[in-house]
């Protein structure tokens, strides 16, 4: 199966400073903006907000 645009891969960057990231994918149909998640940052220790990084 051929990889596409409508589902591209992105980074999630931590909202706290510390430099931590995921990779994940999301649909361009159902989120044209950019992502936000809340992820644990073992940096700091608790979930905080990761958003898209372009």
């Amino acid at each position: 199966m051929a990889r596409n645009s409508m589902r591209p891969v992105v980074r999630l960057k931590s909202t706290a400073g510390t430099g931590v990231t995921y990779v994940t994918r999301k649909n361009r149909l159902s989120d044209p903006d950019r992502l936000v998640l809340r992820r644990y940052d073992p940096v700091v220790g608790s979930h905080v907000e990761f958003r898209e990084d372009r």
